[in-house]
C-alpha cells in the first residue's frame, strides 16, 4: 500500500516536472526586454542628432517609441510599439502578439549581444557561454523524457533496475536544468554584458537610452519544473531500492 502511494506522488512529480520543463524549452519567453531612447533637447543634442544652441526652437511630437523583445532557447524576436513598459509581461505573451515582429534564431547569439556592441574575443566568449547553456538545456530536456520512458517500461515489470534508472534520470535532468537557471541568472545579473550594451547604445544612439530586462514565464517554469524532477527522482531512487529489497 506504502509502495502504492510513492509510486503515484512519484510518478505525479515527475509528470509535472516533465510539462513544466517542455514547456520552459518550448516557449521563448525567457527573457523579456524593452528599449527606448526619447531624446530631450537641453541645450546639447536634438532629435536626430542634430545640435542644439541656445535660442533655437525644437518641434517634437511626444512619442515614446518603443522596441520590445523576447527570447527563449528557439527564437529572438522583437517589434516596435508606441507604449511604455508597464506591464511588459502582458504586452508580450501569446495573446497579445503584434501583427509585425522581426525573429531570428537564438541558439548562439543571446541579447544584448551583438558585433557593433562587442569587439571579437567578448563576442567569441558570448557565443561560448551561450553554447554551453544551450548543450545543459538539451541534456536536461532529452534526459527528462527519457525517465518518463523508462519509469512506463518499469511499471509493468516491478523492475528495481528501470527504477532507479529512472529516477537517475530525473535527478540528471533537474540537476542540468539547476545550471541553466544559474547560468542565465548569471548572464543578466552578474557579467557586463548588459552595462557594456547599455554604454554602447547611449554613446552611438542617444544619452537618454533606456532598457528594461524581465524574466519572461518560460524562465519561471524552469524552477517548478527543476524542483518536481529532483522529488521525483529521489521518489523512485526510494521505490528502486524498496523493490529490491522486498522482491530480489
Amino acid at each position: 500500500m506504502k509502495l502504492s502511494v510513492a509510486l503515484f506522488f512519484a510518478g505525479l512529480f515527475g509528470a509535472l516536472g516533465a510539462v513544466f520543463i517542455v514547456l520552459s524549452f518550448g516557449t521563448d519567453y525567457w527573457l523579456l526586454a524593452s528599449e527606448s531612447c526619447d531624446p530631450k533637447p537641453d541645450g546639447s543634442v536634438g532629435p536626430g542628432g542634430v545640435t542644439v544652441e541656445r535660442g533655437d526652437m525644437v518641434m517634437q511630437k511626444e512619442i515614446n517609441d518603443t522596441t520590445f523583445y523576447h527570447e527563449g532557447f528557439f527564437w529572438k524576436c522583437s517589434f516596435g510599439a508606441d507604449m511604455d513598459d508597464e506591464n511588459l509581461l502582458w504586452k508580450l505573451w501569446f495573446t497579445n502578439q503584434p501583427h509585425s515582429k522581426v525573429c531570428t534564431h537564438a541558439y548562439l547569439f543571446p541579447f544584448p549581444v551583438s558585433h557593433q556592441s562587442y569587439n571579437a574575443t567578448d563576442y567569441d566568449s558570448a557565443i561560448i557561454y551561450r553554447g554551453f547553456w544551450s548543450i545543459f538545456m538539451l541534456i536536461g530536456v532529452a534526459a527528462v523524457i527519457l525517465g518518463g520512458f523508462v519509469i512506463i517500461c518499469a511499471a509493468p515489470f516491478a523492475s528495481h533496475r528501470l527504477y532507479k534508472a529512472g529516477g537517475a534520470l530525473f535527478l540528471t535532468s533537474g540537476l542540468f536544468l539547476l545550471c541553466v537557471v544559474v547560468m542565465y541568472v548569471l548572464w543578466l545579473q552578474v557579467l557586463d554584458v548588459v552595462d557594456l550594451y547599455i554604454a554602447y547604445k547611449r554613446s552611438v544612439l542617444c544619452r537618454d537610452f533606456q532598457l528594461s530586462l524581465n524574466y519572461g514565464l518560460s524562465f519561471m517554469f524552469a524552477p517548478v519544473g527543476i524542483f518536481f524532477c529532483l522529488l521525483s527522482g529521489l521518489l523512485f531512487l526510494l521505490i528502486g531500492r524498496t523493490v529490491q529489497i522486498h522482491y530480489y
